[in-house]
């Protein structure tokens, strides 16, 4: 297979894109903006923000795997990343309108549970083209190379969003104003832009899977009859459960902190927003080079052994983190943890490209979705009721390191593949 450098490149270039949304509405600036000033406390806001992230999580346990298996009948994935990508963006332009006040709550909710669930499920087709964008021997790399770039793409992003918006001296700040936080709630509008600039390339240069002919009708019927005849296959491969069970467990882990990671600055360590987007240019410099530094260890060594070792570092730095109290101390673990971030979500990612069986591509990586999001909102309901059973965000950030020993542990058992399978033929 020869590799189209073009083709992977612009398919680099759309994490890039969509890391802007994780980074600047999921995590350090849109969430910490409604737990802050608009909802009614941040203990309410916490548990409020936690609810609707497990209820997006649901949606997308649900849709997910029958989506994958319905692009698998159909062949072509980028019509489905296509409108995921765009429902997505029109979700995040409706946060413009999520003002300071108790009152915009429920819209603040919706928005980011609807714009969340369509990222998520974009995430699945864009996911599923890796397998046939790379050689065998390169799937690490590349993945490796996707997540980074994605980190730096989320960096540059909320570079922008400081200097532009944030900052009282912001350079866009005339254009919008202060009023209402219209400057902050300005940086919903800069993710979209961003994020639709820079999807366009996958979808001029990355070959897609051809299309098979079938009606969506019949697509449908058939993908959902083959989702059910997966299930059935699952209950004999053991190894192919173990490894989606245990990824799903670290995973929820890693997107816990995520999602909630700038709430946790804020509220416990009292950073303004100014410093939590610091502190997030930081740590996606810190993430970004994790991702692309282990991308080569992942070829070499193997996916497994860079889930392992990523994991276990994450079980480390993660409980210092909670222990400490002074802020400088919080830098030092969260970079740390930071590192580690990337690795495992990118070996994640080939690991479950080398497992997929020949034409169930779309497909597995649906049931990877799926998987994710079954124990996916547990995370956040997890981390929402120890926070209002303790009345703190500490003792709700704890309930994430079980997820990290349960999905280690679970991952020793799992086997790696010897060999990847075929990779499908692709047209443009």
């Amino acid at each position: 297979m020869t590799l189209d450098r073009r083709a992977v490149a612009a398919w680099c270039l759309y994490d890039w894109a969509m890391s802007a949304f994780n980074t600047v509405v999921g995590t350090f600036i849109f969430s910490v903006y409604f737990t802050s000033a608009v909802a009614e406390s941040e203990v309410a806001g916490t548990a409020a923000w936690s609810r609707a992230m497990a209820i997006s999580g649901l949606a997308i346990a649900v849709l997910s795997p029958m989506l994958g298996a319905i692009a698998d009948q159909a062949g072509r994935r980028k019509p489905w990343l296509g409108m995921f990508t765009g429902i997505c963006l029109v979700a995040t332009v409706a946060l413009w309108w999520v003002r300071p006040d108790p009152s915009n709550v429920l819209l603040a909710l919706v928005g980011v549970a609807v714009a969340t669930t369509a990222f998520e499920l974009a995430g699945v087709f864009y996911n599923a083209m890796l397998p046939a964008l790379s050689p065998p021997h390169m799937l690490g790399r590349i993945s490796g190379w996707g997540w980074g770039v994605g980190y730096f793409g989320g960096l540059a992003c909320l570079v922008l969003a400081l200097f532009g918006f944030v900052q009282a001296d912001g350079l866009f700040i005339g254009w919008v104003g202060t009023e209402a936080q219209a400057n902050v709630r300005a940086t919903s509008l800069l993710v979209a832009v961003w994020y639709a600039v820079f999807a366009l390339p996958l979808f001029l240069f990355v070959p897609d899977a051809p299309a098979t002919g079938l009606p969506l009708a019949t697509a449908v019927r058939d993908g959902i009859g083959m989702f059910r005849r997966t299930l059935g296959y699952l209950r004999g491969e053991g190894n192919l459960v173990r490894w989606f069970i245990a990824s799903a467990l670290y995973r929820d882990g890693i997107n816990t902190i995520t999602a909630f990671g700038g709430i946790y600055a804020a509220g416990t360590f009292g950073m303004s927003f100014e410093e939590i987007v610091i502190f997030a240019i930081v740590l996606n410099v810190f993430a970004g080079t994790g991702a692309i530094g282990f991308a080569w260890l992942d070829d070499w060594f193997g996916a497994k052994r860079v889930i392992l070792v990523s994991v276990f570092a994450l079980v480390l730095t993660g409980a210092a983190l909670l222990m400490v109290t002074e802020k400088l101390w919080f830098w030092v673990f969260a970079l740390g943890l930071g590192i580690f971030f990337g690795p495992a979500q990118a070996a994640g990612r080939s690991f479950m490209a080398r497992m997929a069986p020949p034409g169930m591509v779309t497909e597995m990586f649906g049931l990877y979705s799926l998987t994710g999001r079954a124990v996916g909102f547990v995370g956040p309901l997890a981390l929402g009721f120890a926070t209002e059973a303790f009345a703190s965000q500490r003792a709700g950030m704890a309930s994430v390191l079980v997820f990290f020993v349960i999905g280690f542990a679970l991952m020793l058992t799992v086997r790696e593949p010897a060999h990847p399978p075929l990779r499908p033929q692709v047209a443009h």
